[in-house]
């Protein structure tokens, strides 16, 4: 990162005295810059307000323990708060194509995937990628990013642009103005041809830029709406947009549940989540704001709603540790700043590694038991990743099998086809109250290794006791119990015994009770 990465906080036009960029941080917090002493002197009646909050106090504590009430968030039941979409990621990135461990980095492809993946630097094949989602917005969000990368020029703005249509709830006039300039004008090119066509028929279109391109197949009705992705609807305000948003966010009716989340925090991190769930601005923590003020139309697609959970939170799709490794200058502390840097470099090596490699991207909006087969060719993938279709409540493991068992490579074609699922939600679905409250008990294998890591100080002292209503229930559900070896077996599949794509559990604790890091292993793994 150079000097320039770094800007002071609240720098604006109006400070010509200002040298901009930040050099030191705030001893306090650890999440703000200043360039000297009477900058910081200048922020400090704006900056106190964040930096003095009850929230980053060391000895802060919910509510509901003050109050010796039981907190609303408690129960095994997860109650989900505002929209039903699922726009950003919930679980960390995986690199799932690990050449070097299965085909072997001199493989020279074609590769084909039914989902993204990271590609070596030693490849120099051709990669054909195929994503689909049944929700439309997922669709339309990625194919305009993905447009994005392609069309505009300067590879630093196309990143900029990327990283705020994705996770900015509000976005800059430049933003809009590359998505109404650069890219609806490729939509709106398809919307004229389709005059004749009905509303349900499906119609597809190829953008080919040099040695890439970008395939996307809808029905008639969701291009017509596609255009609603690029312009704000009518009448709705920065100031509206906000009102709705926060309405979700901060709701008074979650207070306990965003404490809960906030119990497992350090205090500077507490600071900055609640920043943005105030201002859902993917910034840096003392970044100008004043620039942000056209609501991202990709989030509102109407006046009066706010479409994702009220803890959807960006920092869930990616690696925590990478994240937290990531350099973010002098506020050392800015976990918010540390992402952003993260997905920079990121976005930088993705469009680089593009630049030089034939791809092409394929998007479907199709409900994957139904459609999806009918709309892949014979070529199959090498990889199929379904994410969590497998849980009880979606299709379940025997349905997503039978789907996705004929799109998938023959072991005599290539013996590393692979099919990656995510049981997301199979200890709750499969747990009994007994199962749990056993699990819980002080005497169980898995609160005797959980106490092993929380200090002395932090050990329950009462009935309303924060650790008492916060404390994680290790529950581990092995596949066998589930008859997964069975199942795939009838689908002609096996589980792989030994993992040369993601490793076996990878969210589990992997280093033991006072080991080196073992302590800041399990406080990430707490946040999760």
């Amino acid at each position: 990162m150079s000097l320039s990465d770094f800007v002071r906080a609240y720098w604006t036009l109006d400070t010509p005295d200002c040298k901009k960029f930040g050099r030191y941080s705030c001893k306090n917090c650890l999440l703000v810059l200043h360039c000297g002493p009477e900058c910081q002197k200048s922020h400090w009646p704006t900056h106190k307000t964040d930096c003095k909050s009850p929230v980053g106090k060391p000895t802060w504590t919910p509510d509901w323990a003050s109050e010796k009430r039981s907190p609303a968030c408690v129960g095994p039941a997860v109650v989900p708060f505002g929209g039903k979409k699922y726009l950003w990621g919930n679980v960390p990135a995986f690199d799932v194509l690990q050449l070097a461990s299965n085909e072997g980095e001199d493989f020279v492809g074609p590769i084909r995937l039914l989902f993204a993946a990271q590609l070596s630097q030693s490849y120099r094949g051709s990669v054909e990628i195929t994503l689909n989602d049944r929700d439309a917005d997922v669709v339309a969000r990625n194919v305009m990013m993905l447009l994005v990368a392609f069309v505009v020029d300067n590879v630093d703005e196309a990143i900029e642009c990327i990283i705020h249509v994705w996770y900015s709830a509000f976005i800059r006039e430049s933003d809009l103005a590359v998505l109404q300039q650069q890219i609806r004008p490729l939509i709106q090119d398809v919307c004229g041809e389709m005059k004749t066509t009905m509303a349900g028929d499906l119609v597809a279109k190829v953008w080919t830029f040099w040695k890439r391109s970008v395939r996307l197949v809808l029905p008639k009705s969701a291009w017509d709406r596609l255009l609603s992705f690029m312009q704000v609807p009518a009448g709705l305000t920065a100031e509206k947009a906000q009102k709705i948003r926060k309405a979700v966010t901060t709701a008074e009716s979650r207070k306990d549940y965003r404490d809960r989340h906030l119990l497992f925090e350090t205090p500077p991190h507490r600071i900055a989540r609640t920043r943005f769930r105030e201002d859902g601005l993917l910034l840096p923590f003392g970044h100008p704001r004043h620039e942000f003020k056209e609501p991202n139309p990709t989030f509102f697609q109407g006046t009066d709603t706010w479409p994702i959970h009220d803890n959807a939170d960006p920092l869930h799709g990616w690696p925590s540790k990478d994240v937290e490794d990531t350099s973010s200058g002098p506020a050392t502390a800015d976990i918010y700043s540390k992402l952003l840097f993260n997905l920079k470099t990121s976005l930088r090596a993705f469009m680089d590694r593009m630049s030089g490699i034939q791809i092409s991207f394929r998007h479907f909006q199709m409900e994957v038991s139904e459609d999806l087969p009918g709309c892949t060719d014979p070529s199959h993938p090498r990889q199929i990743k379904v994410s969590n279709i497998s849980d009880c409540g979606y299709l379940g493991i025997r349905r997503t099998l039978a789907f996705a068992v004929p799109l998938l490579q023959e072991p005599s074609v290539n013996t590393h086809a692979t099919l990656i699922t995510l049981f997301m939600n199979a200890v709750s679905e499969n747990m009994t109250a007994g199962d749990r409250a056993a699990r819980m008990n002080s005497n169980s294998r898995t609160m005797k290794r959980m106490l092993k890591y929380l200090p002395v100080k932090a050990l329950p002292t009462g009935e309303y006791d924060p650790m008492i209503t916060s404390s994680p229930t290790l529950a581990i559900l092995f596949a066998k119990e589930l008859k997964f070896p069975e199942v795939a077996q009838f689908y002609g599949m096996a589980m792989k015994e030994k993992h040369t794509i993601i490793e076996k559990c990878p969210l589990r604790l992997k280093l033991r009770p006072g080991q080196p890091g073992a302590q800041d292993e399990f406080d990430r793994w707490k946040r999760l």
